[in-house]
């Protein structure tokens, strides 16, 4: 990833729109990052819904990885545990 970081970049040298709302003759730190880069960290791309089909088929897919069921109440006691564990910070 490329990423190019200036700090105490005037703001005279700073293209017109960006300028807006700063002090005239104070210095900004700027941070330029490839857009391929933040595209998969930040843009939200919709999914359309799945069908009836696929949703079955997902759920299939899942019961298949063999994964142990957890009750409701191993599921509030590994929360509860977790949550004590901050509160005896």
């Amino acid at each position: 990833m490329n990423k190019i970081v200036r700090d105490h970049y005037p703001v005279a040298n700073l293209p017109e729109d960006l300028r807006e709302g700063l002090a005239v003759g104070g210095t900004v730190r700027v941070v330029i990052e490839e857009a391929t880069a933040l595209t998969n960290r930040f843009e939200y791309k919709p999914r359309k819904p799945m069908t009836a089909a696929e949703a079955v088929e997902s759920i299939r897919r899942f019961k298949a990885e063999g994964r142990k069921s957890v009750t409701p109440e191993e599921a509030v006691a590994r929360i509860r545990s977790l949550r004590d564990e901050w509160d005896d910070e």
